[in-house]
């Protein structure tokens, strides 16, 4: 007979394994959990602490416990060298691409009204945004909007995954977009009717369209970068 730790253990990892939570969101308090499922203090207290052990929490003396990443400690020494080559960016490009594509159809696929909502409200800053800003206001901006179809996605490789790669890739992500606009002395064009093409498909809830258009989103700024051409200066 499965003990009433093990059971809570199974009630309570549900939400990240799900998706239905992504890693950083908070749980109730222990008194709320043991008001909740009917057990004692004690025995939530015994539950999460055996999660944070296997890594599916982070707990901290006074605050709620929060769902961990549990593949951080897979790339805690990942990492890119802070003036990385056009071949590093390439092959960071490369794996940004796939990533991307699996984001965009799952979020096609499993979100909510309201999350789909949120990402055309966003989608609309961004566009407010990329208008005279600075390169890493743009950046930010780009990197929120692909953020949060990650977070909608419903899938814990996939926001796991995309969590870890935008935190320790982001300077790499300035650098190309840098690299982009003292090329072209502006935000291509066909990167903006890419974005469009991202949102046009989540909302019409295409999962395959959707993870082609930010698929080749990804590849088409990969193209842009030239093998032997110097990213600053």
């Amino acid at each position: 007979m499965i003990s009433k730790t093990d059971a809570l253990y199974r009630t309570l990892i549900h939400p990240l394994a799900s998706g239905e939570v992504t890693p950083g969101g908070r749980l109730p308090s222990e008194r709320e959990l043991a008001k909740l499922h009917g057990v004692s203090r004690d025995t939530i207290n015994r539950t999460l602490t055996q999660l944070e052990v296997d890594g599916f929490l982070q707990r901290s003396p006074g605050r709620r416990a929060t769902y961990a990443n549990p593949f951080m400690p897979v790339f805690e020494s990942l990492t890119i060298e802070l003036n990385p080559s056009v071949d590093d960016l390439k092959a960071m490009l490369s794996l940004r691409a796939e990533l991307e594509a699996q984001a965009a159809y799952f979020c096609a696929s499993r979100a909510s009204d309201q999350e789909l909502e949120a990402i055309s409200d966003e989608f609309q800053c961004m566009r407010q945004r990329n208008q005279g800003d600075t390169t890493l206001t743009k950046a930010k901006a780009d990197l929120r909007f692909h953020t949060l179809i990650a977070e909608s996605s419903h899938h814990l490789g996939v926001a796991g995954l995309s969590q870890i790669f935008y935190e320790r890739f982001f300077n790499a992500i300035y650098l190309v977009l840098d690299h982009t606009l003292k090329r072209y002395g502006r935000y291509p064009e066909r990167i903006g009717v890419q974005h469009n093409a991202i949102h046009a498909a989540l909302i019409a809830r295409d999962p395959d369209e959707a993870a082609r258009q930010a698929r080749e989103h990804v590849l088409y700024t990969r193209s842009i970068l030239k093998a032997k051409e110097p990213l600053a200066g």
